[in-house]
């Protein structure tokens, strides 16, 4: 019996690969960078199953090549790196990871605020740097969570665990803005306003909604205006929810306090970039989900998805649209 033929986009571990290589024929690119757009093109034309990363680029140049494709696999929450319409038109079904990281991603935000607002890089920089001399009363100091007002944008499974994660640190009320009223709000003890009153009353405001063309530039010279003038900025969603030269101004101008970023536009960010030479600005290069954990369980995940739909079962994690 012919094996279904399997395309892989980036050097994967081992657990992942013997899943997929048990029922198909695998290809995978080598490299731990991502593949060139010419390597892809020319090993996909005959393949049943794609497996790809947030860096690949599914689009309709890809898939008028992938001419036998019945399955995208991502390794990621997000999908805006495919193109749904074309996707869909193709009758192409379209696995993701979304349960898999929430945890992973709402410790590092948390991880990320504090480093921010606690002003830890730049403390261990002084350290490093000598500038350490003595004990002083207030050097290096930050703002603190208790008794602070966190807003969120976007609250769904992430953004709910951050929350109830912040919680722990006496926080005086959590806000979220979101489309919909979330059930799980009343538990966790968060207030739904809309995005005025987020932006007016938050001490601490973390970006954690999906990102599409309703949240495209959503953060830019106006909303930051009208931000606290102690406020702190925390994205660990996606770069392009943010206008970064109207950050660059708010920070230069000091219209926020701070601003944590998980996530840039492009990635990675150029070392030249003007956000790289503020003190009060924490940037990390996209490591939201990168626990080792993590990233074998959304590994095992992604092939199991294309596995499953090759066999015509359901998906363990199946994207509808």
């Amino acid at each position: 019996m012919v094996k279904p033929k399997v395309y892989v986009t980036r050097k994967m571990n081992e657990e992942a690969m013997a899943i997929l290589e048990k029922d198909c024929d695998v290809i995978s690119w080598s490299g731990t960078d991502p593949v060139p757009r010419a390597e892809l093109l020319k090993n996909i034309e005959q393949v049943d199953g794609l497996y790809c990363v947030l860096t690949d680029k599914i689009d309709k140049n890809v898939l008028d090549v992938a001419k036998n494709l019945k399955v995208i696999s991502t390794m990621s929450v997000g999908y805006d790196h495919l193109d749904i319409n074309e996707i869909k038109k193709r009758g192409i079904k379209v696995g993701y990871t979304p349960e898999t990281l929430t945890d992973a991603t709402a410790e590092l935000t948390v991880g990320l605020l504090l480093a921010t607002c606690r002003r830890l890089i730049e403390a261990n920089a002084a350290a490093k740097g000598g500038k350490w001399q003595t004990w002083s009363p207030f050097w290096m100091c930050g703002t603190s969570l208790k008794n602070a007002t966190v807003g969120f944008f976007g609250f769904g499974r992430i953004g709910q665990e951050i929350a109830r994660r912040l919680k722990t640190f006496k926080t005086k009320e959590i806000l979220y803005t979101s489309r919909n009223a979330k059930p799980e709000a009343a538990e966790i003890g968060a207030l739904k306003v809309d995005f005025e009153n987020l932006l007016a009353k938050s001490d601490f405001l973390i970006v954690c909604c999906s990102f599409n063309e309703s949240t495209r530039g959503k953060f830019n010279l106006d909303a930051f205006k009208k931000m606290k003038k102690n406020a702190v900025f925390i994205n660990s969603s996606r770069g392009g929810v943010v206008n970064q030269d109207d950050l660059v101004i708010a920070l230069k101008d000091k219209l926020i306090w701070g601003a944590g970023l998980d996530v840039t536009t492009p990635e990675p960010l150029p070392i030249d970039h003007a956000l790289f030479k503020f003190e009060n600005c924490v940037i990390l290069p996209h490591i939201g989900s990168a626990a080792i954990d993590c990233r074998m369980e959304m590994a095992a995940l992604t092939a199991e998805n294309i596995v499953t739909a090759l066999r015509g079962e359901p998906m363990p994690s199946e994207l509808k649209f």
